[in-house]
């Protein structure tokens, strides 16, 4: 019998184009707990504790809320946004 390893999203993002491509991509699914996620995939690649401290949050409560399954407020994923140094942008949506 094969055993399979976790598969580790955060060891396959390493650069800045690969890290834009993979948030655009799953911003485009429009579910909260997979944006959530992808930004926890993106805080570990970037070293957690270190967005933690320059979020204003504690190690512990960061994997929380970007579990997939927290419920962080805006303004915390704002200030999570800011320490990776992405942004939002908003355009008109066709869809």
């Amino acid at each position: 019998m094969v055993e399979l390893q976790d598969f580790d999203m955060a060891s396959h993002l390493r650069n800045e184009e690969e890290i834009q491509l993979y948030l655009n991509e799953v911003l485009q699914e429009d579910n909260v707990e997979l944006i959530l996620s992808a930004l926890g995939d993106i805080a570990k690649a970037r070293n957690m504790s270190q967005i933690a401290r320059d979020a204003g949050v504690t190690r512990e409560g960061l994997y929380k809320a970007l579990s997939g399954k927290g419920n962080p407020s805006f303004a915390t994923v704002l200030k999570v946004m800011k320490a990776l140094n992405l942004s939002f942008e908003v355009k008109q949506s066709y869809a």
